[in-house]
């Protein structure tokens, strides 16, 4: 399964998980960054600036639900979705 990973950056620079949201839509046309960013402000930006809030897509196992993260496991700045 599909799912985003959300992220805090707080102001020393360090990343802390906040939320992961599972994808749902039936509907790939209907995926963009802008459309998963709308989702994860709705949930988790109540107390947090919207613009120190960034996602990285993963893949949960329906079987084991463990998560795979993109390698390297450091996200490289320009690859931070925001």
């Amino acid at each position: 399964m599909v799912a985003y990973e959300f992220y805090w950056l707080d102001p020393k620079g360090a990343c802390e998980v906040i939320g992961v949201l599972p994808e749902r839509r039936k509907q790939p046309e209907r995926l963009t960054k802008e459309s998963v960013m709308r989702w994860g402000e709705k949930f988790f930006s109540n107390h947090l600036n919207l613009k120190d809030i960034f996602f990285i897509q993963v893949t949960i196992d329906d079987r084991t639900g463990r998560i795979s993260r993109p390698t390297p496991p450091s996200i490289p700045p320009n690859e931070i979705s925001k």
